[in-house]
């Protein structure tokens, strides 16, 4: 019974509502292991998606989760029962627009 709590299953829910998973992971795992699995996972089909580990944000429970914990740390003695499958929402940040770009640039005055 150790080995069930020692995994987590995870589905990943995008803004469109669509979703990647659901998918087992070890409690052990990093938040940015989980990232890095949404990009590789992550629906070609799909436009702005993210590009780096960087422009992805998970959220479960209410809250950000930080890159440095692992999922065990994050998981929710109220949300994450064990047997179940724990939604977490992915955000997507896009990246800054480059310094010196003008937003107006493609704007032809007549």
């Amino acid at each position: 019974m150790a080995g069930v709590q020692d995994q987590l299953e995870i589905k990943f829910r995008l803004t469109d509502g669509s979703d990647i998973g659901p998918k087992s992971f070890p409690t052990a795992t990093s938040v940015a292991t989980l990232k890095e699995s949404i990009l590789a996972q992550w629906p070609k089909e799909k436009d702005n998606g993210p590009r780096t580990v960087k422009d992805v944000k998970l959220i479960s429970g209410g809250k950000i989760l930080d890159n440095s914990r692992t999922v065990g740390d994050c998981r929710s003695p109220l949300c994450d029962i064990p047997g179940t499958v724990t939604t977490m929402h992915v955000v997507v940040q896009q990246p800054p627009q480059e310094k010196g770009t003008n937003l107006f640039q493609n704007i032809i005055l007549v």
